[in-house]
């Protein structure tokens, strides 16, 4: 039997975050400090509602830039990595990973509810945030959402989820 979906996707060129990071891997290495130029992309999947659409191109740019910016000129950091240790002072940041320490400006830095900085998981942690703002801001509840990160050209993760 024949069935149709309608999906809408946003990338823009202001969908972008330019963020340090390093992420801890194999269960005892860090990587070095480094940022990339990170490019963002949400698709959601929904049956067409009563003017013929799925959603509004213009109120999933918005939330989706919004996000986005949050993160631009930051230093993201892991809240929930068993191996890097942060800590928060009045005025600055200290992680610490074994005998190697960073200390970066409070105002600098951003405390993400993730175990690491990877593209996949800010994909997922973009992508919960977009399904919060739709039902919240909007009572629109997708069927299937999916946020593409692309941390370098050719190199990209996404998250879907499926209703």
């Amino acid at each position: 039997m024949a069935s149709e979906r309608f999906v809408v996707r946003v990338s823009k060129d202001y969908l972008v975050f330019c963020s340090g990071h390093f992420i801890s891997y194999e269960s005892d290495k860090c990587e070095c400090l480094h940022g990339h130029n990170y490019r963002a992309a949400v698709a959601v999947e929904a049956p067409l509602d009563n003017n013929h659409y799925v959603f509004d191109f213009i109120a999933l740019k918005k939330i989706a830039r919004s996000l986005t910016d949050e993160l631009d000129h930051k230093m993201m950091l892991p809240q929930s990595n068993d191996l890097i240790r942060v800590s928060t002072g009045e005025r600055q940041v200290t992680v610490n990973f074994k005998d190697r320490e960073w200390q970066f400006p409070k105002e600098d830095c951003l405390m993400l509810p993730i175990a690491n900085t990877t593209a996949e998981l800010l994909a997922r942690y973009l992508g919960q945030r977009i399904l919060k703002e739709l039902e919240t801001r909007h009572n629109f509840h997708p069927s299937v959402l999916s946020v593409e990160v692309e941390e370098s050209f050719g190199q990209a993760a996404t998250y879907t989820w499926t209703k």
